[in-house]
């Protein structure tokens, strides 16, 4: 696992709060909504729709700070404070990044609900 993906204290934390197994529901359920999620994001920009935009960077900021992926929500963030930028090719750029740190926390999860 990438130990820079995800903050295994957090997820530890989470995991005592929470409980194991239904964490493992949680993580289950946002690699089934994230790949959605990152194309709501890009048909945002497309269509020139901003609140979606924010809207969804938000969901994605949110799901990576439960999750320990300090960077993926990093990343998320700078999109929901910064919306759409009037250069489009920004966007572009900022949302590769995301797609890239999501494919890192998404394998880091993963090693770590099948254990």
């Amino acid at each position: 696992m990438d130990q820079t993906a995800i903050d295994e204290a957090v997820y530890r934390e989470l995991q005592a709060t929470a409980g194991a197994e239904f964490v493992v529901d949680l993580v289950r359920t946002f690699l089934d909504e994230a790949p959605g999620m990152l194309a709501g994001l890009s048909k945002a920009r497309l269509e020139g729709d901003g609140e979606s935009f924010r809207r969804t960077a938000h969901s994605l900021k949110s799901n990576g700070i439960t999750f320990g992926a300090r960077g993926l929500a990093a990343l998320a963030r700078e999109l929901e404070q910064k919306g759409l930028d009037a250069d489009s090719s920004r966007d572009a750029q900022r949302l590769s990044a995301l797609q890239s740190e999501y494919a890192r926390a998404e394998a880091a999860l993963k090693a770590l609900i099948d254990g």
